[in-house]
């Protein structure tokens, strides 16, 4: 197959839905002979928010070490390929084509028929091998207990902070969502995790017993470094990536690690970028936390300025806690649907602001509300969905804007 045609396909796979479970991830990996080779030391991060700037800051940090390093995160924004990275480079076209033709010939003798989830993962695991990686960095994709990434044996576990998202799969409290992310634990192998509200450091506490794997808690958010990625938190997430390292046992020095954090990049979180002599800003705040983390981070960078607003978000998020968080920093709210069947049109996501919210303009796509608000003044900011944020980067950056729901 060609790339589009393998493209085509693995987005086709989407169909099979989502299947929590091992057993059909373990059966891919085996049959594509896609488990790390021996001694290779594999770190797994589960968790609600900051999964992936914790992931990308331990990749940073491990090539700046001279480490040859797999990084597999989910979802992408813009093209597929971002979700496997070998030393900070996506997988080429031609060998994302040649290695998901292999395992759609795999697939089709397997019942039931790997999901998109698995496919990607086998993908990027055999991509690891053949690159000889040393070090490979996992973000689960939902959960933990059940998720395909658990499915390869881990040397080190990271807990990022958990909080309500995906309850139709998770459970409706934290502690439930909690047990499903600690499942990532490997008896044994050590945990970190970042600091936690008291009811889920219980769970946490209590699953590691039971599994009998050391785990720690990060005290304090990272000092003495510069770190690239803009905000308070991503401080307490540099420390969290640090103890991985540390629990990894791989070599690690002042300069290391100052090159590795002041070069850390991981587009869609507050990603800035100036165009047309506006600043836009680009944040995937898709639950109450993350806009809560979202509005802290604005109001240090722009103080009391006001922003320009484009907002979107899907079917099944907590769209009233978002806005709650998000829609005091503007003064103009822009409201559009984005590219998924999930999408909800813009007068129900108006029916969600909070009381005293500025009158929102609705608009039938990310077009129109992005060419309504460049005319506007002062800072924009994109947030809401990651579907929108990747539309909008698309437009930014440049690049085909491939939409996924997975």
């Amino acid at each position: 197959m060609t790339y589009r045609e393998s493209i085509d396909w693995l987005f086709s796979t989407q169909m099979f839905g989502i299947k929590l479970g091992l057993e059909g991830p373990k059966r891919l990996l085996k049959e594509y002979l896609a488990y790390p080779a021996h001694g290779v030391k594999v770190i797994h991060v589960a968790g609600t928010n900051g999964k992936g700037s914790t992931c990308a800051m331990i990749d940073a940090v491990a090539r700046s070490g001279g480490n040859r390093t797999g990084l597999f995160t989910s979802p992408h924004l813009i093209d597929y390929r971002e979700r496997v990275r070998v030393s900070g480079e996506e997988i080429p076209e031609e060998d994302c084509a040649a290695m998901l033709t292999e395992l759609r010939a795999i697939s089709e003798g397997l019942d039931p028929h790997p999901t998109f989830f698995e496919i990607s993962l086998a993908l990027a695991m055999r991509w690891f091998r053949e690159r000889e990686c040393e070090i490979i960095i996992l973000e689960t994709g939902m959960g933990g207990r059940l998720d395909a990434t658990t499915a390869v044996p881990a040397d080190v576990c990271a807990i990022t902070p958990i909080g309500l998202d995906h309850t139709q799969w998770l459970g409706e409290t934290v502690e439930l969502i909690a047990a499903e992310k600690a499942g990532i634990f490997v008896e044994g192998k050590p945990a970190i995790s970042a600091p936690q509200e008291a009811a889920v450091r219980k769970v946490l506490e209590k699953e590691a017993n039971q599994r009998r794997t050391p785990l720690a808690f990060v005290e304090a958010p990272l000092a003495g470094y510069q770190v690239a990625l803009p905000g308070a938190h991503q401080r307490w997430n540099a420390a969290l990536a640090l103890e991985c390292l540390y629990a990894a046992e791989v070599r690690l020095d002042y300069e290391v690690v100052l090159h590795g954090l002041s070069t850390v990049c991981w587009p869609g979180r507050f990603e800035r970028f100036s165009f047309q002599d506006r600043e836009i800003v680009l944040d995937g705040a898709h639950n109450p936390q993350g806009a809560a983390v979202l509005a802290e981070t604005w109001r240090g960078e722009f103080r009391d300025q006001k922003a320009t607003l484009i907002f979107s978000a899907v079917a099944a998020k907590d769209i009233a806690g978002i806005l709650a968080e998000v829609a005091p920093l503007a003064e103009v709210i822009h409201l559009c649907p984005v590219d998924t069947p999930r999408a909800l049109p813009a007068e129900e996501l108006a029916s969600y602001l909070p009381a005293g919210a500025p009158l929102p303009v609705l608009h039938p796509s990310f077009d129109s509300a992005y060419q309504a608000a460049l005319a506007g003044k002062g800072p924009l900011l994109v947030a809401g969905s990651l579907f929108l944020v990747g539309e909008a980067r698309a437009r930014l950056a440049g690049g085909v804007f491939q939409p996924c729901t997975q």
